[in-house]
């Protein structure tokens, strides 16, 4: 196969803007070879150039590119004519899966509750069919609620026409109703008062909550669970709506909660007086968070915000989704990111690793208390859940949990090496690096607000809105580094490399930052670019 760089024929069709963008930062350039922590490009002499990856197919290839053991897995699976389109059948080897996730995750969390697993292909469609999932309960939630109300209503009028009670003074002055003569009628009226106000409630749709920078996916829904305007406001008319929770304050949950909270009013009769009791209303839907925000700036959640959370959505039956897709599978240290930190979610969404960087596959598990088994006939997906990407998925989980969770304690380890050198880098180049945040092989490293500085050019890559693509862009170029700015804080540059990461490659990272921390201190735009050399 052909994988030589080569110019398309005629204009570009493939996201032209886009590739566009990426030229003006230098970092539109083609690959044409991956393996390892590497990847490759091809020289004007046609040979191949290096690039140590540090983005790490933004945290997808944990076990490296290409593995040579999920390769060969592959490559038998292709060769034994797995199917990989046999919908509406059995399918044990995502049977296994789901068992082997499950294992792991009790033995994370310490418990021994089964989590069901629904199989998608990509992390927005995880986020999704948690989201659906989420609300088929709420939903079923509400039907429960409504014939509850029903039952009640039913009782007061059977007790109040056969003479054994009637409405209390109290709850008439509640909502300033004056009454009948009649104990039916005035049954009626408050019946029919209640009706109105209740119904207001009952119709009101989902209401999501998520952490200010939180970032869950592009599609219709989990765009609008995303924090980052510049991606939701064009679709806000589209999908469902959410509150965003600052990340330093979590007493804002109380607040918010306050603001939002729904009640329904309830028919009750006790000791011959019919009454009136407030019963909580669904309306928020669920509690979307990571462990760790990827593309909001690498930002860690910390215990006591989880612990705010836990608390806070238990009290308001309200389930809890762990966006894992991009801190999950190993990438710091354990399975969950989550389980460092003690936060148990309703909802675990899994992507990226799962695939070992050569499937497309992703899975949603929900705990058996939330299960909704009617979810399974709504929902569904063509190319999930199939022998390929399932076996794809085993085979990644075996190789993480080798030799006693080897992988686990290699992603801890050089992620801590990574974290020493970006601190170093920080410690000596303060007016340029603001901090170094992350766990593990999922790190950050944000610069300083360039807008306001003395020399002109940096002034402009700051203002462009692209500064972290530039900085990026000159990794590449100068230094053979490959990384990216995260998406909704172009300050911060991610590090997302796999386990097989050398010491020699944090030296060749090391040398190209400190190179444009010393740019950066000598107003030396210019050369950022690659201006001065073209």
């Amino acid at each position: 196969m052909d994988t030589n760089n080569s110019a398309a024929e005629g204009p570009e069709l493939a996201e032209p803007y886009l590739r566009e963008v990426l030229s003006t930062a230098g970092l539109a350039v083609e690959y044409v070879r991956a393996e390892g922590n590497t990847l490759y490009q091809r020289g004007a002499d046609g040979g191949e150039i290096p690039v140590a990856d540090f983005a790490g197919g933004y945290g997808s290839v944990l076990l490296g590119h290409n593995h040579p053991d999920i390769v060969r897995c592959a490559q038998e699976l292709l060769a034994a004519g797995t199917p990989v389109h046999a919908q509406f059948s059995r399918h044990p080897y995502a049977n296994r899966l789901a068992s082997e996730l499950n294992r792991i995750i009790h033995r994370e969390l310490g418990t021994d509750e089964p989590y069901f697993a629904i199989f998608a292909n990509t992390g927005a469609e995880a986020v999704e069919a948690a989201v659906k999932h989420a609300e088929m309960d709420r939903v079923m939630r509400i039907a429960a609620l409504r014939e509850e109300l029903e039952r009640s209503a039913g009782a007061a009028r059977d007790a109040v026409a056969a003479g054994g009670a009637a409405v209390a003074d109290r709850a008439l002055r509640r909502f300033g109703l004056a009454g009948a003569a009649a104990p039916a009628e005035t049954l009626a009226e408050l019946e029919r008062h209640l009706a109105e106000r209740n119904a207001a409630q009952l119709e009101r749709p989902p209401l999501f909550l998520a952490l200010e920078g939180g970032f869950h996916g592009k599609l219709g829904t989990s765009v609008q669970l995303t924090h980052n305007e510049h991606y939701r406001t064009p679709f806000r008319a589209l999908a469902a709506q959410a509150r965003f929770v600052p990340r330093d304050r979590p007493e804002a949950l109380k607040e918010i909660h306050a603001q939002e909270r729904g009640v329904v009013f309830e028919l009750t009769v006790d000791g011959g007086q019919v009454d009136v009791v407030e019963r909580e209303f669904p309306v928020f839907c669920a509690f979307l968070v990571e462990p760790i925000q990827g593309e909001g700036g690498i930002h860690v959640l910390e215990a006591g915000f989880a612990e705010a959370i836990q608390r806070f959505c238990a009290e308001i039956d309200c389930p809890v989704i762990v966006d894992e897709i991009q801190s999950g599978m190993g990438r710091t240290g354990t399975l969950l990111a989550s389980a460092q930190v003690g936060l148990r979610g309703d909802y675990y969404t899994l992507a990226k690793t799962l695939g070992g960087g050569i499937a497309k596959t992703s899975v949603m598990l929900v705990r058996e208390a939330r299960y909704r088994r009617e979810f399974e006939i709504v929902h569904s997906s063509t190319f999930a859940k199939d022998s390929f990407s399932c076996t794809v998925a085993l085979k990644v989980l075996e190789l993480l949990e080798a030799d006693g969770g080897a992988s686990y304690r290699r992603a801890e380890e050089r992620g801590a090496a990574l974290r020493a050198m970006l601190e170093s880098v920080r410690a000596d180049f303060p007016e340029q690096v603001k901090e170094v945040r992350g766990k593990g092989l999922m790190l950050g490293l944000e610069f300083h607000d360039q807008s306001a500085a003395e020399s002109e050019t940096v002034r402009g890559l700051a203002e462009t809105g692209l500064f972290g693509y530039f900085l990026a862009g000159h990794l590449l170029r100068a230094h053979r580094v490959r990384t990216f700015p995260t998406a909704s804080a172009v300050n911060t540059l991610r590090f997302e490399p796999s386990v097989q990461l050398a010491d020699e490659e944090i030296d060749q990272l090391e040398a190209g930052l400190r190179d444009i921390c010393a740019l950066l201190r000598e107003g030396d735009g210019a050369r950022l670019t690659g201006a001065a050399t073209g």
